[in-house]
């Protein structure tokens, strides 16, 4: 008797085992399908800060959502076409975004993101002509600051700042204050046609150089 009690131990103990993996499996499973219908992540550079853009598409069941900076802006549980557009907006100036979903072929399916109707590369290649960026550290904090050149609007970490304007011998000068540090944009002419206007950030009276996003 104790020797059956033995193996009756055992194979109780060896079973809960078995059951406690399988619901592992299933939970771990079931984590990976949520995870499945993540199909595309886009970072896209704006003046008030980069944004993430994140498309889940449920090729089953045609569920559609978006996500902008981790926050859920559109949800389509159930489309019965499975290609097709969602449009919304990013960031403080309501920058509008498209997602485009095309079949490729069978039951593959290609991703575009447009910025104000232009595809993501070409928007950013038009942005990097007509904006200027700099990343700098100020007492242990880091900043963004982003210049419209069109017009000559000053963002730093996603706010407008104030800014005060003038004329000087070679070009001009927007002053404005970051964390109580005084900075500078110096706008002076290359003498070149193709350059145009060169843009210097100046803080606490120290150069900083320009990012390429």
């Amino acid at each position: 008797m104790q020797r059956d009690s033995w193996r009756s131990a055992v194979t109780v103990a060896s079973r809960e085992e078995i059951t406690i993996c399988e619901d592992e499996v299933r939970s771990l499973y079931g984590h990976l399908e949520k995870m499945t219908d993540l199909v595309a992540v886009w970072e896209v550079a704006l003046s008030d800060g980069v944004h993430k853009i994140e498309f889940e598409h449920g090729t089953t069941s045609g569920k559609r959502v978006v996500y902008v900076d981790g926050k859920e802006e559109i949800r389509k549980e159930w489309m019965f076409k499975l290609v097709g557009k969602e449009t919304f907006t990013v960031g403080a100036a309501k920058t509008k975004a498209t997602i485009n979903i095309d079949a490729v072929s069978g039951f593959a399916y290609e991703y575009t993101l447009e910025i104000n109707g232009k595809s993501l590369k070409k928007y950013m290649e038009n942005r990097s002509k007509t904006t200027n960026t700099w990343v700098l550290s100020l007492g242990g904090a880091d900043y963004r600051v982003v210049l419209e050149k069109d017009t000559m609007d000053v963002w730093c970490n996603g706010q407008k700042m104030e800014t005060a304007g003038e004329f000087v011998e070679d070009g001009t000068e927007t002053h404005f204050s970051v964390d109580d540090h005084s900075c500078c944009i110096k706008a002076v002419s290359s003498g070149k046609r193709k350059e145009g206007i060169i843009h210097t950030l100046i803080v606490d009276d120290r150069e900083i150089p320009e990012t390429v996003e």
